[in-house]
């Protein structure tokens, strides 16, 4: 039996550093099939020409127009089926690779045809045996959580368990899953996407593993990382994207919405919170675009003082 083509798709915008860092792991790699995408969002570092010039086998598709994580990670994956991988990687540039990796992800994948969606044991980057996300779970209150998140990995997570949802720094779905229940949704622009991917696919009946022998390491988020409030818009808009599109009981919708209003008093209110405001205006900017109908791309717009 032949090894399964594996289309690796890495999202591109002047980090050229970080995105040379990640494709020198990923040629490190001892699985002896992929084909590898750099999605260039218009860099303007010298992106393009330095990885021409080191990775000339990686193949380039240059955006004309950014769509957020959603949609530029979707030209990707439509590139990788369209050559006929078997499996689709989406990665983040700012990540680095075990060598065996993705041995053990497609090793697992083949033992277990019920896994749609695979993903690996993630550390920060500045903390190596500091676990960022061994998976995630959804809570009752429609909260997306990451599993064993910051904690020192001292075998805890040791056999693959079943989760929720894969962190979208490096996620990996099988070809037929894709099929199923279509690429990235191109509302969610960024945040919440790879959760609702994950929940679509186990709506349709594919299991979502993490597989602690495969390991990388993230850069992106640090053990004291602050969200911007960008992060708490998206966050906002797109759990309510969320429970709509999978149709949520009446009571967790109206328990969310209470939380939030709660959290935008709280935030508007309250003495200690009064440097929380540029996240409140995020926050209520988040309900009003979602309840109007507002999707993709944040908008630039007053919302209070």
């Amino acid at each position: 039996m032949s090894d399964p083509l594996i289309g690796i798709i890495i999202l591109n915008t002047n980090r050229k550093d970080d995105t040379l860092a990640c494709l020198s792991s990923l040629q490190n790699c001892r699985y002896p099939n992929l084909v590898t995408w750099v999605l260039d969002n218009s860099s303007s570092d010298g992106s393009v020409e330095a990885i021409c010039d080191q990775y000339p086998q990686t193949r380039i598709i240059r955006l004309t127009e950014n769509k957020g994580y959603a949609g530029n990670n979707n030209a990707g994956i439509h590139a990788a089926l369209q050559a006929g991988a078997d499996w689709v990687f989406v990665l983040n540039e700012d990540t680095i690779l075990d060598p065996l990796s993705i041995s053990h992800l497609i090793q697992f994948g083949i033992s277990n045809q019920q896994a749609g969606i695979l993903g690996p044991l993630v550390y920060h980057f500045d903390e190596p045996e500091i676990i960022q996300s061994a998976g995630g779970k959804i809570t009752k209150s429609w909260q997306a959580i990451h599993i064993g998140q910051n904690e020192q990995d001292q075998g805890q997570f040791i056999q693959p368990i079943q989760v929720d949802w894969i962190s979208g720094c490096a996620i990996l779905i099988r070809r037929e899953v894709i099929e199923q229940v279509g690429g990235i949704d191109e509302r969610y622009f960024y945040y919440w996407e790879e959760t609702e991917w994950c929940i679509r696919a186990r709506s349709a009946g594919w299991q979502v593993w993490m597989v602690p022998q495969a390991k990388i390491w993230h850069k992106g988020v640090q053990r004291n990382y602050q969200p911007s409030p960008n992060v708490t818009y998206y966050a906002t808009r797109n759990r309510l994207l969320t429970l709509s599109k999978h149709r949520a009981s009446f009571s967790d919708r109206v328990g969310v919405n209470i939380a939030l209003f709660r959290t935008l008093l709280a935030w508007s209110f309250l003495p200690r919170w009064k440097n929380k405001k540029p996240h409140r205006n995020a926050l209520l900017q988040g309900m009003i675009d979602f309840y109007s109908n507002h999707f993709g791309a944040r908008r630039k717009i007053k919302i209070l003082d």
